[in-house]
C-alpha cells in the first residue's frame, strides 16, 4: 500500500526507486501505468489524468512502455515476430515500416542475428533484451523498468543494464525499480527511497549514497555493504 507519495519526473531524467520487498516500488509503477488502480491521488502522464474513470488505458500506454521482471514473450513467435506484434495489431502501423523499425531496435539491444530465434533459443538476458526492444516499438515516452533483472544470473544482468543505460544516455525517460545499486549511482538523476508505502529519502545519488539523512536509510544501505 503506498501513502501519500509525490514524486515529478521531468522529461528526460532518470529516476531510481529502491527498498525493501514489501516497500511498494513496484505498485508505485504499476500505478502509473494504470495497471494497479488507486483510492486517491493523482497521477499525470503528458497530460493524461490515470486515476480518471473514464481513462483511455491504450491512448496512455502510447507514451509509457513497461518492462517486467518476467519477460512475458510470446514463446511461439521470434524475436522479431515480438517486437512486430502491438505497432500491427494496436496501432495498425504498415508491416514494412514496423519490420525495418524492430530490426532496428533488435540491432540497438545488440540482438543482431537472433532477430528469428525463439525465446526459447535465448538466454534470459536476450529474451529481456526482446522485451525492451518490443516496449521501444510503440514510441514511448517513458519507459518503466520493474526489476528487469532480478530472474537473470549474473552474467546476463550487465548486458541488460547496459541496454538500459544506453537509452538514458540517448535521453529516454525512465523510472526503474532497482536492486542494482551501483547501476542506480550510475545511471540515475535522483535516487528515492521507499519503505512501507512511503518515500522516506530522496536526492541525487552522490549525496543519497554518500550522505543519507534518515536513519531507515542509513539501515537500509548499511545492510547492502
Amino acid at each position: 500500500m503506498l501513502k501519500g507519495v509525490s514524486l515529478q519526473v521531468m522529461k528526460g531524467e532518470v529516476i531510481c526507486v529502491i527498498g525493501p520487498s514489501g516497500s511498494g516500488k513496484s505498485t508505485l509503477i504499476r500505478c502509473i501505468n494504470a495497471l494497479t488502480p488507486f483510492n486517491s491521488g493523482s497521477i499525470t502522464v503528458r497530460g493524461i489524468e490515470v486515476g480518471d474513470p473514464r481513462l483511455d488505458k491504450l491512448a496512455l500506454r502510447r507514451h509509457i512502455g513497461m518492462v517486467f521482471q518476467q519477460y512475458n514473450l510470446f514463446p511461439h513467435r521470434t524475436a522479431l515476430q515480438n517486437v512486430m506484434m502491438a505497432p500491427i495489431q494496436v496501432l495498425h502501423q504498415p508491416r514494412k515500416e514496423v519490420e525495418d523499425r524492430a530490426m532496428a531496435l533488435l540491432a540497438k539491444v545488440r540482438l543482431q542475428g537472433r532477430e528469428h530465434a525463439y525465446p526459447g533459443e535465448m538466454s534470459g538476458g536476450q529474451q529481456q533484451r526482446v522485451a525492451i526492444a518490443r516496449s521501444l516499438a510503440m514510441n514511448p515516452d517513458v519507459m518503466l523498468f520493474d526489476e528487469v533483472t532480478a530472474a537473470l544470473d549474473p552474467e546476463t544482468v550487465k548486458e541488460v543494464l547496459v541496454t538500459i543505460k544506453q537509452l538514458a544516455d540517448e535521453g529516454m525517460t525512465c523510472i526503474l525499480v532497482t536492486h542494482e545499486m551501483r547501476f542506480a549511482r550510475d545511471v540515475s538523476d535522483r535516487i528515492y527511497f521507499t519503505d512501507r508505502g512511503v518515500i522516506v529519502e530522496y536526492g541525487p545519488p552522490e549525496e543519497f549514497f554518500t550522505n543519507p539523512k534518515d536513519p531507515r536509510t542509513r539501515e537500509f544501505l548499511g545492510q547492502l555493504t
